[in-house]
């Protein structure tokens, strides 16, 4: 027997054993499309009907096992009716069951990575050995779903409830050593043995000495917990599980549900109920977001890696300006591989920083993420400095002094004279124009804008952007460096404030102005947290610093004077003259303490003697919940919107990973702009029509008007 398929080969070796290996033509993974699952049904046929065969040994001809099921494929299943999706889900199972009740034992190789449906099918298997260096788990929950092809029923069956729910509710990927003493895995190698101890165990099974029935039938049969214990588990889990995901993120509560309701039945109605399940969770806009926002990762990750390859690899760099800002990038990148310099004109300014890279350092070692000589190595790959000595040996440089045109035109200026000519220098600006830094530059087509966001280490987007004279070898080699450095970069046509700012500040207009129509800013943090956003926008200024978004704002209103300008006095501008900056100043919208462990904690502070005179007319009492969220979000759209238009990014993909990793954006809601097409871009022009008074922030593009007008959205258009 011998099947040679595009995606799985299957043959015979010595003594009665098949192997059937996952190798994936013209791809650099192997996963469960429809390709592989179809040439899956074509084997089982295969190996149902060969009396020959003994054993089944399940390997993979790549570095990885496989990476689940292709989500891209997922999509057009998740279109079709919940009925529909279902009976696919059952076909999946059947062909599942059909390795599980193979008349033979059965072991997987498990090498690489094996998650998602890639472990589901592994659990089919009578045994499991894996290599050391392999990670496995069941990520489904952060794509807004859970297992669906049998992961509830088979894992709680072998690791337990309790380990199941753990695995399934986190959505995380485990190593060998854990795999093991849960039960998930059966026996650990070194990578390069993984195969020949996997056929070793299916031979010793093939001869009796293991009893791969009595481990089929367990996985099989309901689980061992009387109704006490049933009630204990599920029940504590689901509060505990429900509580930290919340009502915004269902799929954990409800993949603990069907495997509760599953518990006392065998393995057909219990995998009826996991399908039934997974079915309504994949069509709720929850999981069509968390998965637009999967492959929009992905989708950046291309476009990022095929730019970088027109520039050079950075092996050294340098970063001008200490700080907390300087620190987190020199960690960022001595941690990532790639030795930094350090410069600042004052010692306690270099202290500070070198400072934040031991505290981010000490962090990961007490979480056991990094030892004490990894620490060391990358403290030593950052070299702090007052002068320039080994600036004319570094590929590209970071310029992070005070956001100031002026000052930052002056710093680049002495800053080019200390660089070799080829070198890229880069300019970590959050609103001015690249192209006007550039001004007075010898070499300006060296360079760009490479903005970080604040804490840097947390924050995965950098904005790369093209200046007016920036060549593609800059901005390439400068989206090489952000990709060295573990970021996600975007790159992006200069304006001011870029991408990320110039949609953030038309959102913090917005909240000015239901301030100046009386509404209490703690409402307005509540209902946008409340939303889905990490903090409100008062709690969010003061992290971001009042002092800093009054700069911001003066600077946006200069680029945008028809919108950005604002008519009556702002709470921004009114909180930055009263001297209440924020958390840098520990008082600002809030008041701010700092806990045991020197974190600022935010308490309730009155204000209302700096708010109240902003209040012309109080509409506070007619303003709705709604109302607010409608009012925050549909300048921050429209202005979304006006980039697309402008080409300041040329995707809607790229601004809503943009605003998500950029802004901590609510993932569940896929980004503004997915928001909207959810929403409806009929809907929202009709609601920017009733606040049309407020001024040109309300008021919709003329590509939202179409698109209002044809029933799309602005995915669909692209």
């Amino acid at each position: 027997m011998r099947f040679d398929g595009q995606a799985i080969q299957c043959f015979m070796l010595e003594g009665g054993v098949a192997e059937l290996r996952f190798d994936l033509q013209n791809d650099s993974v192997n996963k469960f499309n429809k390709l592989t699952l179809g040439e899956l049904a074509e084997v089982i046929a295969l190996l149902k009907a060969n009396a020959d065969v003994e054993g089944l040994l399940i390997t993979s001809g790549k570095d990885c096992f496989l990476v689940g099921a292709d989500v891209t494929e997922f999509l057009q299943h998740f279109a079709n009716t919940e009925a529909q999706l279902k009976a696919w889900i059952m076909e999946v199972h059947a062909l599942f069951c059909a390795v599980e009740d193979f008349d033979f034992p059965t072991v997987a190789a498990l090498n690489g990575v094996a998650v998602g449906g890639a472990l589901e099918f592994a659990l089919c298997a009578s045994y499991r050995v894996m290599a050391a260096n392999t990670r496995i788990g069941l990520p489904e929950t952060k794509l807004g779903i859970f297992p669906g092809w049998g992961g509830t029923l088979r894992l709680s069956r072998l690791a337990g409830a309790d380990n199941a729910i753990e695995w399934i509710a986190a959505g995380e990927q485990y190593k060998a050593d854990v795999a093991l003493k849960a039960g998930v895995v059966d026996a650990v190698v070194a990578p390069d043995q993984v195969r020949a101890a996997a056929l070793d165990l299916l031979q010793q099974a093939m001869a009796g000495t293991r009893d791969w029935r009595a481990r089929r039938t367990e996985k099989i049969s309901p689980l061992k917990l009387n109704p006490t214990e049933s009630l204990m588990v599920f029940e504590t889990a689901k509060a505990f599980v429900g509580g930290k995901a919340g009502p915004n993120y269902p799929a954990p509560v409800a993949a603990i549900q069907a495997m509760q309701q599953g518990a006392t039945l065998g393995r057909e109605a219990a995998l009826d109920i996991e399908a039934g399940a997974f079915a309504r969770i994949a069509k709720t806009p929850t999981a069509a977001s968390l998965v637009s926002i999967f492959l929009g990762d992905h989708h950046v990750a291309r476009i990022a890696k095929k730019a970088a390859k027109a520039g050079t690899p950075v092996q050294a760099a340098a970063v001008l300006g200490a700080g907390i800002m300087g620190g987190g990038i020199a960690y960022q990148s001595a941690s990532k591989g790639t030795p930094i310099l350090m410069k600042d004109i004052a010692q306690k300014a270099l202290a500070l920083g070198m400072g934040e890279a031991q505290k981010l350092l000490v962090k990961r070692v007490e979480r056991g993420t990094m030892t004490t000589a990894g620490m060391a190595k990358v403290l030593g790959a950052i070299q702090p400095t007052l002068a320039y000595a080994g600036f004319d040996q570094v590929d590209l440089v970071v310029e992070a002094v005070v956001e100031n045109e002026k000052v930052k035109k002056s710093v680049l200026l002495e800053l080019e004279g200390q660089v070799r000519p080829d070198a890229i220098l880069a300019s970590n600006t959050s609103t001015i124009s690249i192209t006007r830094l550039a001004e007075g530059l010898q070499r300006p087509e060296n360079f760009v804008g490479m903005h970080f966001f604040n804490p840097v280490p947390k924050m995965p987007l950098v904005e790369i952007i093209r200046g007016a004279k920036s060549s593609e070898r800059a901005v390439a080699t400068t989206v090489g460096y952000a990709l060295a450095m573990g970021k996600t970069p975007i790159i992006v046509n200069d304006c001011p404030g870029f991408l990320v700012n110039r949609v953030l500040f038309p959102y913090f207009a917005g909240f000015s102005m239901l301030v100046n129509a009386g509404v209490d800013f703690l409402r307005i943090d509540k209902v946008m947290e409340k939303f889905g956003w990490p903090m409100g926008p008062a709690y969010l200024l003061d992290v971001v610093g009042i002092d800093t978004a009054q700069h911001a704002d003066v600077v946006m209103g200069q680029g945008f004077p028809d919108r950005m300008v604002a008519k009556e006095k702002t709470a921004i501008a009114a909180m930055y003259e009263a001297g209440r900056f924020g958390q840098k100043n520990g008082k600002g919208f809030y008041q701010y303490v700092a806990d045991k462990k020197g974190v600022p904690r935010k308490t309730p502070d009155d204000v209302s003697a700096i708010l109240k005179p902003l209040v012309s007319q109080d509409q506070s009492a007619t303003i709705t919940d709604q109302d607010i969220v409608d009012r925050m979000l549909l300048p921050m759209i429209i202005e979304c919107s006006r980039c697309l238009e402008d080409g300041i990014v040329q995707s809607p993909v790229e601004v809503d990973m943009g605003l998500v990793y950029g802004l901590g954006f609510p993932p569940f809601r896929g980004g503004a702009l997915r928001y909207a097409d959810q929403a409806g871009l009929q809907a929202l022009c009709q609601k920017a029509a009733a606040f049309a008074a407020l001024g040109k922030l309300y008021e919709p593009t003329a590509q939202m008007l179409r698109l209002a007008e044809t029933g799309r959205g602005f995915y669909e258009e692209n």
